[in-house]
């Protein structure tokens, strides 16, 4: 991982994370702890379908996981 900063967040961003989109939905979990997919289609301005999309996929490398309708940063 390579550490990254932004807004004074010192976050170590994963190496197998390519997409932009995926990184942005890393680094708002990064910042607020967890958020339900339609808080992240809000805050993020994407549609539903490409926020499952890309949790889907951290899901399976083993980045978030999801308790309680909410997604959250392993």
């Amino acid at each position: 991982m390579n550490p990254t900063t932004a807004q004074g967040l010192d976050v170590s961003m994963p190496e197998d994370l390519a997409s932009p989109r995926a990184k942005l939905v890393y680094l708002y979990l990064e910042a607020f702890g967890s958020a339900t997919a339609d808080e992240l289609r809000s805050a993020l301005d994407v549609n539903k379908s490409t926020v499952l999309s890309i949790t889907g996929t951290l899901r399976e490398r083993g980045h978030l996981e999801r308790r309680n309708g909410r997604y959250e940063l392993v």
